[in-house]
């Protein structure tokens, strides 16, 4: 148990906020954060964010030295690695999909978090996907377990 929900560490403010990591939400939150971004920064009839802040945010802002050394980076811990360790940059806050590897197609954005979450929208199809297993990223299955769940996903699109 990495953080016990009574009397544990998200239970009051941080001293300071940590941009990686910290993030405490629920899924239906993570979905509506998600659908908002698929929507331009619309959320129902309210804009919550402009559409140039969302296109900044998902779309790839690396420059071509700092994605080579991305890529390298990535490459030396492809074991662990998925979605956004194999298939692209980094927009402002998200990973940003550039090329196809796999299932999800180019324009694909969101991120995996260490604590074995993983959460991505993809505007091609219109859809998210959510995955808190609350497992740490600290072994294959982990990232296994990720993998799946994006092939099965993907797997189930009826066209």
């Amino acid at each position: 148990m990495w953080d016990e929900a009574e009397g544990g560490r998200t239970i009051r403010p941080p001293t300071f906020q940590g941009a990686g990591g910290g993030l405490v939400s629920t899924v239906d939150e993570y979905h509506a954060c998600f659908r908002m971004l698929l929507n331009h920064g619309m959320h129902g009839s309210e804009r919550i964010l402009s559409r140039p802040a969302v296109e900044l945010m998902t779309t790839n802002r690396l420059s071509p030295e700092q994605q080579a050394a991305r890529d390298t980076m990535y490459r030396n811990i492809a074991p662990i690695s998925v979605g956004q360790g194999q298939q692209g940059g980094w927009g402002f806050g998200m990973a940003a999909r550039t090329h196809r590897g796999d299932h999800a197609p180019i324009g694909q954005f969101g991120w995996d978090g260490g604590t074995g979450i993983t959460a991505y929208a993809d505007p091609d199809n219109q859809l998210t996907g959510i995955l808190f297993t609350h497992v740490e990223m600290s072994t294959l299955d982990s990232a296994r377990l990720i993998h799946d769940f994006w092939t099965t996903l993907y797997q189930a699109i009826d066209d």
